[in-house]
Protein backbone atom coordinates (compact mmCIF):
# COMPACT_ATOMS: atom_id res chain seq x y z
CA UNK A 1 0.00 0.00 0.00
CA UNK A 2 1.33 3.42 -0.97
CA UNK A 3 2.18 5.82 1.81
CA UNK A 4 -0.36 8.56 2.51
CA UNK A 5 0.32 12.25 2.99
CA UNK A 6 0.58 13.21 6.67
CA UNK A 7 -1.28 16.30 7.82
CA UNK A 8 -0.32 18.01 11.06
CA UNK A 9 -3.42 19.91 12.13
CA UNK A 10 -5.25 21.50 15.02
CA UNK A 11 -9.01 21.08 14.86
CA UNK A 12 -10.03 24.66 15.68
CA UNK A 13 -7.28 26.51 13.80
CA UNK A 14 -8.87 28.39 10.85
CA UNK A 15 -5.81 27.82 8.66
CA UNK A 16 -5.99 24.08 9.35
CA UNK A 17 -9.76 24.07 8.76
CA UNK A 18 -9.43 25.42 5.25
CA UNK A 19 -6.65 22.97 4.45
CA UNK A 20 -8.72 20.03 5.69
CA UNK A 21 -11.75 21.19 3.70
CA UNK A 22 -9.74 21.36 0.49
CA UNK A 23 -8.25 17.90 1.08
CA UNK A 24 -11.67 16.43 1.86
CA UNK A 25 -13.29 18.09 -1.15
CA UNK A 26 -10.55 16.80 -3.44
CA UNK A 27 -10.96 13.28 -2.05
CA UNK A 28 -7.34 13.09 -0.89
CA UNK A 29 -6.74 10.33 1.62
CA UNK A 30 -4.27 11.32 4.32
CA UNK A 31 -3.11 10.54 7.82
CA UNK A 32 -4.24 13.11 10.37
CA UNK A 33 -2.00 14.05 13.26
CA UNK A 34 -3.79 16.34 15.71
CA UNK A 35 -1.21 18.43 17.54
CA UNK A 36 -1.35 19.84 21.04
CA UNK A 37 -0.88 23.58 21.41
CA UNK A 38 0.53 23.09 24.89
CA UNK A 39 3.61 21.28 23.68
CA UNK A 40 5.38 21.20 20.35
CA UNK A 41 5.34 17.87 18.58
CA UNK A 42 8.79 16.46 17.76
CA UNK A 43 7.48 14.99 14.51
CA UNK A 44 6.08 18.34 13.41
CA UNK A 45 9.23 20.24 14.30
CA UNK A 46 11.33 17.71 12.42
CA UNK A 47 9.57 18.47 9.14
CA UNK A 48 8.68 22.12 9.80
CA UNK A 49 10.77 24.03 12.36
CA UNK A 50 8.24 26.89 12.44
CA UNK A 51 6.04 24.53 14.45
CA UNK A 52 2.66 25.88 13.33
CA UNK A 53 -0.17 24.09 11.58
CA UNK A 54 -1.21 23.05 9.07
CA UNK A 55 1.75 21.22 7.58
CA UNK A 56 1.39 18.52 4.95
CA UNK A 57 4.19 15.99 4.50
CA UNK A 58 3.88 14.34 1.10
CA UNK A 59 5.03 10.76 0.42
CA UNK A 60 7.85 12.05 -1.81
CA UNK A 61 9.26 14.06 1.08
CA UNK A 62 8.00 17.47 0.04
CA UNK A 63 6.64 19.62 2.85
CA UNK A 64 3.82 22.13 2.37
CA UNK A 65 3.92 24.58 5.28
CA UNK A 66 1.23 27.07 4.26
CA UNK A 67 -2.50 26.42 4.23
CA UNK A 68 -3.01 28.00 0.82
CA UNK A 69 -0.24 25.84 -0.65
CA UNK A 70 -2.00 22.78 0.75
CA UNK A 71 -5.32 23.94 -0.71
CA UNK A 72 -3.82 24.52 -4.15
CA UNK A 73 -2.03 21.16 -4.07
CA UNK A 74 -5.28 19.40 -3.16
CA UNK A 75 -7.19 21.14 -5.94
CA UNK A 76 -4.51 20.14 -8.44
CA UNK A 77 -5.32 16.52 -7.55
CA UNK A 78 -9.07 16.92 -8.12
CA UNK A 79 -11.37 19.92 -8.56
CA UNK A 80 -14.70 18.58 -9.78
CA UNK A 81 -16.71 21.68 -8.83
CA UNK A 82 -14.11 24.14 -10.15
CA UNK A 83 -13.09 25.88 -6.94
CA UNK A 84 -10.29 27.37 -9.01
CA UNK A 85 -12.77 28.53 -11.64
CA UNK A 86 -13.90 31.78 -10.03
CA UNK A 87 -12.58 35.28 -10.60
CA UNK A 88 -8.89 34.62 -9.91
CA UNK A 89 -7.93 38.27 -9.40
CA UNK A 90 -10.83 38.87 -7.02
CA UNK A 91 -10.08 35.64 -5.17
CA UNK A 92 -6.45 36.62 -4.64
CA UNK A 93 -7.42 40.10 -3.46
CA UNK A 94 -10.02 38.87 -0.96
CA UNK A 95 -7.78 36.18 0.52
CA UNK A 96 -4.90 38.63 0.84
CA UNK A 97 -7.11 41.08 2.75
CA UNK A 98 -8.48 38.27 4.92
CA UNK A 99 -5.05 36.92 5.78
CA UNK A 100 -3.59 40.39 6.34
CA UNK A 101 -5.51 43.31 7.81
CA UNK A 102 -8.60 41.31 8.79
CA UNK A 103 -6.62 38.57 10.55
CA UNK A 104 -4.73 41.19 12.57
CA UNK A 105 -8.00 42.87 13.57
CA UNK A 106 -9.50 39.48 14.42
CA UNK A 107 -6.61 38.53 16.69
CA UNK A 108 -6.73 41.89 18.47
CA UNK A 109 -10.51 41.63 18.87
CA UNK A 110 -10.51 38.03 20.06
CA UNK A 111 -7.63 38.56 22.48
CA UNK A 112 -8.39 42.19 23.33
CA UNK A 113 -7.18 41.74 26.92
CA UNK A 114 -3.70 41.16 25.51
CA UNK A 115 -3.89 44.38 23.49
CA UNK A 116 -5.15 47.04 25.95
CA UNK A 117 -4.00 49.91 23.72
CA UNK A 118 -7.51 50.03 22.25
CA UNK A 119 -10.98 48.97 23.35
CA UNK A 120 -12.35 45.71 21.94
CA UNK A 121 -14.97 47.70 20.03
CA UNK A 122 -12.19 49.54 18.22
CA UNK A 123 -10.60 46.30 17.06
CA UNK A 124 -14.04 45.03 16.05
CA UNK A 125 -14.63 48.16 14.00
CA UNK A 126 -11.36 47.53 12.17
CA UNK A 127 -12.58 44.06 11.27
CA UNK A 128 -15.96 45.27 10.05
CA UNK A 129 -14.26 47.02 7.14
CA UNK A 130 -13.70 43.56 5.63
CA UNK A 131 -17.17 42.37 6.64
CA UNK A 132 -18.63 45.27 4.68
CA UNK A 133 -16.52 44.31 1.67
CA UNK A 134 -17.87 40.75 1.83
CA UNK A 135 -21.46 41.94 2.32
CA UNK A 136 -21.17 44.12 -0.77
CA UNK A 137 -19.64 41.27 -2.76
CA UNK A 138 -22.44 38.89 -1.73
CA UNK A 139 -25.12 41.43 -2.61
CA UNK A 140 -24.22 40.96 -6.29
CA UNK A 141 -23.63 37.20 -6.38
CA UNK A 142 -24.23 34.17 -4.16
CA UNK A 143 -20.55 33.46 -3.52
CA UNK A 144 -17.48 35.59 -3.01
CA UNK A 145 -15.86 35.09 -6.40
CA UNK A 146 -18.78 34.26 -8.64
CA UNK A 147 -21.85 32.12 -9.07
CA UNK A 148 -20.53 29.00 -7.36
CA UNK A 149 -18.52 28.02 -4.29
CA UNK A 150 -14.82 28.55 -4.86
CA UNK A 151 -11.44 28.85 -3.21
CA UNK A 152 -12.17 32.27 -1.72
CA UNK A 153 -15.29 31.11 0.13
CA UNK A 154 -13.55 28.15 1.73
CA UNK A 155 -10.32 30.01 2.51
CA UNK A 156 -12.11 32.94 4.18
CA UNK A 157 -15.04 31.23 5.90
CA UNK A 158 -13.16 29.87 8.98
CA UNK A 159 -11.97 33.36 9.88
CA UNK A 160 -15.44 34.90 9.58
CA UNK A 161 -16.72 32.07 11.76
CA UNK A 162 -14.12 32.96 14.38
CA UNK A 163 -14.88 36.68 14.22
CA UNK A 164 -18.62 36.03 14.62
CA UNK A 165 -18.03 33.82 17.66
CA UNK A 166 -16.21 36.52 19.67
CA UNK A 167 -19.57 38.20 20.36
CA UNK A 168 -22.27 36.20 18.65
CA UNK A 169 -25.08 38.48 19.87
CA UNK A 170 -23.39 41.51 18.31
CA UNK A 171 -22.74 39.65 15.07
CA UNK A 172 -26.33 38.40 14.83
CA UNK A 173 -27.60 41.97 15.12
CA UNK A 174 -25.03 43.46 12.73
CA UNK A 175 -26.37 44.69 9.36
CA UNK A 176 -24.87 41.97 7.19
CA UNK A 177 -27.81 39.83 6.01
CA UNK A 178 -26.02 38.37 2.99
CA UNK A 179 -22.95 37.53 5.03
CA UNK A 180 -25.08 35.95 7.76
CA UNK A 181 -26.79 33.69 5.22
CA UNK A 182 -23.48 32.81 3.56
CA UNK A 183 -21.92 31.95 6.93
CA UNK A 184 -24.85 29.76 7.96
CA UNK A 185 -24.64 27.87 4.68
CA UNK A 186 -20.98 27.18 5.22
CA UNK A 187 -21.51 26.11 8.84
CA UNK A 188 -24.23 23.67 7.81
CA UNK A 189 -22.32 22.23 4.86
CA UNK A 190 -21.50 18.54 4.94
CA UNK A 191 -17.90 19.39 4.05
CA UNK A 192 -17.40 21.55 7.14
CA UNK A 193 -19.17 19.08 9.42
CA UNK A 194 -16.98 16.29 8.05
CA UNK A 195 -13.67 18.01 8.75
CA UNK A 196 -14.78 19.22 12.19
CA UNK A 197 -15.64 15.75 13.46
CA UNK A 198 -13.45 15.01 16.46
CA UNK A 199 -10.72 12.49 15.61
CA UNK A 200 -10.90 9.12 17.31
CA UNK A 201 -8.50 8.72 20.25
Amino acid sequence: MAALPLLYSYRRCPYAMRARMALAYAGVAYQLHEVSLKEKQPGLLAVSPKGTVPVLLLPDGRVLEQSLDIMHWALQQHDAELWLGGDAKRTQSLIAENDGEFKRALDNYKYASHFPEQAPESYRAQGTVFLQTLEQQLSHQPFLSGSHLSLSDVAIFPFIRQFAAVDDAWFAAAPYPKLHAWLQQRLASSLFLQVMAKPLP
